[in-house]
């Protein structure tokens, strides 16, 4: 039988076979992972101290069914294919499990770890557009999302407790991280500064953490009035109720995190324009710091970049899904400067797939 038309081989042809099967099947590593945290694999691991033996594991498994004991082997082993364990030497005739840097994240108790992030992004509400996209290509409906839920993502989550607890810890969790990594690599972002304002900073853990770096630095978080009610500052941070769209209040810097990709380019032009009203100019140090996704900023090709890209590309279909946003690349992002009257920008690769943005009038 000859070969379909544009396939040479059959090397090529099983390799086409065997890509298609693997894409089909990606979603497995995501349930996986979902999986272990829900069974609290990685804080039992974390909690023996040492490599656990797989008995040890399965006896400290909660509430499993002992007659499924067996699986626990067969999920170990794609998560450690998929580097979230690893597996270790204990002794000349036994093995064990241990943590890779990856699974220390998803410890529940640090104050970076991602398991909001996993059980929110795969939670079904977030999951089941994804099925209904060729749906929404044909409709008028503004996202996939209200394609199958009747209501914009940021509703859902008024309306939904427990994603929308899950969302703002996942965002925590998350600020931690990004503040860490900012404050120990690019503290000169933020010398001189006097005050600031963290534009939907959420329940202010990154304010918090800066301000603790920069103790003469005051900081205002600007959130929605649901988000902030019974929120209590300190000596220099204050929690105020208000809309980006409306305005801004004054400050030397105005800071976002992960905001501008959640909104098309009339909407992100119309929030940085009201971020210029509320600084100085660039000589007396005003600014606005943007943490958000540069899309194919990467300058090479090694493997690590490559799957930096894809998580790029991932979050650029997560916010055509969720909310009309997108994901920019840096002539995008030169644009809306631009278009909001801004003079210059400078762009630091400090945050893996993200980036530092730091724009000026």
């Amino acid at each position: 039988m000859a070969l379909p038309n544009g396939i040479q081989s059959t090397h090529e042809l099983l390799d086409a076979h065997a890509h298609i099967w693997n894409h089909i099947f990606n979603f497995i590593n995501s349930m996986s992972l979902k999986c272990a945290i829900q069974l609290r694999i990685p804080d039992i691991i974390h909690k023996h101290q040492k490599p656990i033996t797989l008995s040890e594991l399965i006896d400290a498994l909660p509430n499993i069914n002992k007659s499924k004991s067996h699986c626990v082997e067969r999920l170990m082993r794609i998560l450690i294919h998929s580097k979230f364990f690893t597996k270790v030497e204990i002794s000349e005739d036994k093995q064990g499990y241990w943590l890779t840097p990856s699974s220390i994240l998803l410890i529940k108790d640090e104050p970076m770890n991602m398991t909001s992030c996993v059980l929110a992004a795969l939670n079904p509400i977030l999951t089941d557009p994804y099925h209904h996209i060729s749906e929404w290509f044909k409709n008028d409906d503004p996202t996939p999302f209200v394609t199958i839920h009747g209501r914009a993502f940021w509703e859902q989550l008024e309306q939904d407790l427990r994603l929308n607890q899950l969302f703002n810890e996942s965002m925590a969790g998350d600020s931690w991280l990004t503040a860490s990594v900012i404050l120990k690599d690019c503290r000169q972002v933020f010398e001189g500064l006097k005050s600031m304002v963290d534009v939907a900073g959420g329940t202010g853990t990154m304010a918090r953490a800066i301000v603790d770096a920069f103790p003469g630095l005051n900081c205002s978080v600007l959130e929605l009035p649901h988000v902030v009610v019974g929120l209590e500052g300190t000596q220099n941070l204050t929690f105020v109720a208000g809309d980006m769209f409306d305005s801004i209040p004054q400050a030397d810097a105005i800071f976002m995190k992960w905001i501008l990709h959640n909104w098309p380019d009339e909407e992100c032009v119309k929030i940085l324009k009201n971020c210029k009203e509320a600084i100085p100019c660039k000589d007396k140090g005003g600014k606005v710091i943007i943490v958000d996704i540069v899309l194919n900023n990467q300058r090479d090709h090694e493997k690590k970049h490559d799957a930096i890209m894809e998580t790029q590309l991932f979050y650029d279909m997560l916010m055509m899904v969720l909310n009309s946003g997108r994901e920019r690349t840096e002539e995008d992002w030169a644009k809306i400067f631009n278009d909001a009257g801004f003079t210059s920008y400078k762009i630091t690769n400090v945050l893996g797939f993200r980036s530092l943005i730091e724009v000026f009038p």
